[in-house]
């Protein structure tokens, strides 16, 4: 197997060397007060040169939920590393061990939280196979990959010399990495983008034909009150005039009848007309004029 690491603790330095290595577990804690005092240099020093990143806690008798709290807390762990409890006291019971790690994965649900013990304590001293997420034994037969037990295993720690050395039982080391982080949750996908909505388009340009107009100022003249004859083309007029300040909202009706015509008449000599120019029958010109400056076209 190719996929090597080491186990670090207070007994190597802060930068220890990291040639052939892919992964490292660093002790983090012991009981409810220790701290490895090279915990920090140790794991920045391990991922500044790329190695995939755990940590462990040296199990001590007491309080096993008190211990997985501390330890956590302590670790300087991000996403992505994994958790293990070192069972080697004798005065650590199996359900003890059981319970701890039942609490750290309760603490730490995304992250992988494994056991590491020796072959002894596997075979002799646990009897209920809970090791968490992965086994990590210990067996130093001199056989790198070839624990000596049946239970399925992850990392085998097969020598301790010159240092704690272990293999990991992947084909890479993009493979333990991705077991490692399998069980951060992913991201959820973006909503689709929604369509943006089509621009209105622009309100059409009402037209007010010259001819109609003057139909509808004649026969609405001598109709009774609030006849109409081109409702739609008068009103339009009739809001111009209005806006003007020549025509009272009540006549603003549709009806091109006497106040209409009075109305618009005032705004004949508005524009400067004078005498017949200025009846209130409206001409192209003045007509125009009120629609280009109130918005609306004017055909013969």
């Amino acid at each position: 197997m190719t996929i090597k690491g080491q186990d670090w603790s207070s007994h190597q330095v802060a930068e220890p060397s990291t040639a052939g290595l892919s992964f490292v577990i660093i002790k983090a804690t012991e009981g409810t007060s220790y701290t490895s005092p090279n915990m920090t240099k140790q794991t920045a020093h391990a991922r500044k040169n790329g190695l995939l990143v755990g940590f462990y806690h040296f199990l001590r008798p007491g309080d096993m939920a008190k211990q997985a709290a501390y330890f956590v807390a302590k670790a300087a762990s991000v996403e992505g590393d994994t958790f293990w409890a070192d069972w080697e006291d004798p005065k650590v019971s199996c359900a003890d061990k059981d319970a701890f790690l039942a609490e750290v994965k309760r603490l730490r649900p995304t992250h992988r939280v494994g056991l590491y013990c020796s072959r002894d304590f596997w075979v002799n001293h646990d009897h209920t196979s809970v090791c968490g997420d992965a086994l990590w034994i210990a067996q130093y037969n001199g056989l790198a990959g070839a624990p000596n037990i049946e239970h399925a295993w992850v990392i085998d720690q097969w020598t301790s010399t010159p240092v704690d050395t272990d293999v990991a039982n992947f084909v890479s080391k993009a493979a333990m990495e991705t077991w490692q982080r399998a069980l951060i949750p992913k991201p959820a996908a973006p909503a689709p983008a929604k369509p943006k909505p089509a621009p209105a388009k622009p309100a059409a340009k009402p037209v007010v034909s010259l001819a109609h107009f003057l139909a509808a100022q004649k026969a609405d003249s001598k109709g009774k009150q609030g006849h109409t004859t081109y409702t739609a083309e008068a009103l339009v007029v009739e809001k111009a005039l209005r806006t003007e300040g020549l025509l009272a909202a009540q006549y603003v009706d549709g009806s091109a009848g006497t106040k209409t015509r009075v109305a618009y008449a005032a705004y004949q000599r508005r524009l400067g007309y004078k005498g017949k120019d200025a009846d209130g029958y409206a001409g192209l010109s003045s007509l125009k004029a009120l629609g280009k400056k109130h918005g609306f076209g004017v055909k013969a």
